[in-house]
């Protein structure tokens, strides 16, 4: 993801921050320096919401770690202000697995719960969970509020929290996996008119959530339909086989005149017949406002890219494109480009294919 920096690697997992979190960092230290008025208590805000965020990177590898058993590798795990994600290269195929993938989350904070209350029971400095505060309150107690938080929250059978996996896992027993998604999404979004509508009269708070679940209900509902509609196409079915190509050794006129004459974005970037690399729309604007640095489009192409066989199924396309955070995807056949797969591209099929049908 754009703008995140790598913390670490653990278990073979690159743990990534966003920059933005930086910013919530900086905002609690300023919130309890208001409240306090020295550094102790800006340090003490900052290492609460560190110690929060290691729960949250180990529920997501509660999620990466279970996947693993079933075959699944996590790209990574990127910490947002708003919580964590564990990208998974792919959803789990059968209902049981998701459901085990999807609980594993929960799992790891009820775990965490647990072990802080049985220690602050044992040293008897348990208090009334209704006398804590974000900011006030013994630290590990706290510590144990927030991982039950995370719990109930992720619980709720709404995308994208854990709880709207567990729903269509167990739908997904009965249906098919675009149904299930599709009565779980709409679940989810009855959820979030609900909340949308008590946070009117008693918590603003709320309507943030509605609107999240809102959203992100809508999102795994469509994405699971493109999926349902590409299901069994291969990339040579939809690809772009008539494409332009440029050479490493190309002037950025060259790249100018082939955008200009045709309707082509990004172009695959080749060196004696082997793909180097790819041009994107972005990237050769940028490079025209330095043509000094960029004599050639060698020095503007993206080296690190994402590229698909062409008898690999579309869904794997649509998924590296979603994931890749790209727009064009280079279509490879025993090592030669054969062709481009693009969302526009991929858009412009489905229609045809349902136009077709109908």
């Amino acid at each position: 993801m754009r703008w995140s920096f790598k913390v670490g690697r653990f278990a073979g997992i690159d743990v990534f921050m966003h920059f933005t979190f930086i910013l919530l960092l900086s905002w609690v230290a300023m919130i309890h320096w208001r409240q306090e008025q020295n550094i102790t208590a800006a340090l003490a805000g900052v290492v609460f919401i560190l110690a929060v965020f290691t729960c949250v990177v180990l529920h997501e590898f509660g999620h990466a770690l279970m996947a693993r058993r079933y075959g699944i590798k996590t790209r990574d795990i990127i910490l947002l202000p708003i919580g964590g994600v564990a990208r998974l290269e792919k959803l789990p195929t059968h209902p049981i697995q998701e459901l085990w993938v999807a609980l594993a989350g929960p799992a790891v904070n009820v775990v965490i719960a647990a072990v802080l209350f049985v220690w602050l029971r044992a040293t008897a400095s348990l208090e009334p969970l209704h006398t804590l505060t974000i900011t006030t309150g013994p630290f590990l107690e706290r510590i144990l509020a927030v991982n039950i938080f995370m719990v109930v929250f992720n619980m709720i059978p709404a995308f994208p929290m854990d709880g709207g996996r567990v729903l269509r896992a167990l739908l997904a027993t009965r249906k098919d996996h675009a149904r299930a998604t599709q009565i779980a999404a709409s679940i989810g979004q009855g959820i979030a008119v609900l909340f949308g509508f008590i946070g009117l009269f008693y918590n603003p708070f709320l309507l943030f959530i509605a609107l999240f679940v809102w959203i992100g209900a809508a999102q795994e509902a469509s994405m699971a339909q493109m999926k349902s509609a590409v299901g069994g196409i291969t990339v040579q079915q939809a690809m772009i086989s008539d494409f332009k190509q440029l050479e490493v050794n190309d002037s950025l006129k060259r790249a100018v005149e082939l955008t200009l004459t045709g309707s082509q974005k990004d172009f695959p970037v080749v060196n004696n017949g082997s793909l180097e690399g790819v041009l994107t729309q972005t990237d050769l604007l940028k490079a025209l406002a330095d043509q000094k640095n960029h004599p050639t489009v060698a020095s503007a192409i993206q080296r690190t890219f994402a590229t698909v066989d062409y008898l690999d199924m579309l869904e794997s396309a649509f998924s590296k494109l979603n994931d890749c955070d790209c727009h064009t995807l280079p279509v490879m056949h025993n090592g030669k480009l054969v062709g481009l797969v693009t969302m526009d591209n991929l858009g412009e099929y489905l229609r045809i294919q349902a136009a077709m049908g109908n």
